[in-house]
C-alpha cells in the first residue's frame, strides 16, 4: 500500500515562510556588515540561495557570501566538502541552511565543517522542523515547526533543483 502523500507547504507558503526568516535573520544580525549563509547541498543551498535574494531585498547593509556543504549524510564520520573555502566564514556570523530538520545528525555535520574557525556566532535555519532530535540541535529560525510519528516522512521540493514546483509534503 502506497502512503498517502499530505501538502504541507504549497509555493506561495514556502515564499512567505523564506521571506519570514530572512526578517528573523537580519533582526538577529542588525549590526552585522556581513554574514555567511552556509546551505546543506542540496535542497538547503537552494534555500540559502533564496535566502540570499530575500537579504538583498529587505536589507542594502548587510553583505551575503554563500557557501556550499556537500556532506557525506550516510558516513558514519564527518565527511564534507565547500565551494569556497570555511575560512571566507572567518570572525562572520554563519547560518547552517537546510531543507528539514529531523535528528538533527545532517545540521551537526555541517556545524562540524566549521570547528577550526573562529566564529562570531553560528545560527540554524530550516523550512520545516520536525521535532525528533537525536542530536542536541536546535533550529534557530524555521519556517514550520511539525510533530510527527517517527515513521512519517517528511519531502520538500524546490524549483531549481527538482523539475517540480515548491512544496512540502509529509507521507
Amino acid at each position: 500500500m502506497a502512503s498517502e502523500k499530505i501538502l504541507i507547504l504549497n509555493k506561495d507558503q514556502i515564499r512567505k515562510k523564506i521571506t519570514r526568516i530572512a526578517y528573523q535573520i537580519l533582526e538577529d544580525n542588525f549590526e552585522e556588515k556581513e554574514i555567511v549563509l552556509a546551505g546543506v547541498a542540496e535542497r538547503g543551498y537552494v534555500l540559502a540561495r533564496r535566502l540570499k535574494e530575500e537579504l538583498r531585498k529587505i536589507s542594502s547593509v548587510i553583505n551575503v557570501t554563500l557557501i556550499n556543504i556537500s556532506l557525506n549524510k550516510i558516513s558514519s564520520t564527518l565527511q564534507a566538502e565547500t565551494d569556497i573555502s570555511v575560512n571566507e566564514a572567518k570572525d562572520k556570523v554563519v547560518i547552517l541552511v537546510d531543507d528539514v530538520l529531523n535528528s538533527g545528525r545532517t545540521l551537526a555535520y555541517g556545524l562540524g565543517v566549521f570547528l577550526n574557525v573562529p566564529l562570531r556566532k553560528m545560527r540554524t535555519a530550516v523550512l520545516i522542523d520536525r521535532s525528533h532530535h537525536k542530536f542536541p540541535v536546535v533550529s534557530d529560525f524555521s519556517g514550520h515547526k511539525l510533530s510527527t510519528i517517527l515513521n512519517e516522512h517528511v519531502s520538500v521540493t524546490l524549483e531549481g533543483f527538482e523539475d517540480e514546483e515548491d512544496a512540502a509534503y509529509l507521507h
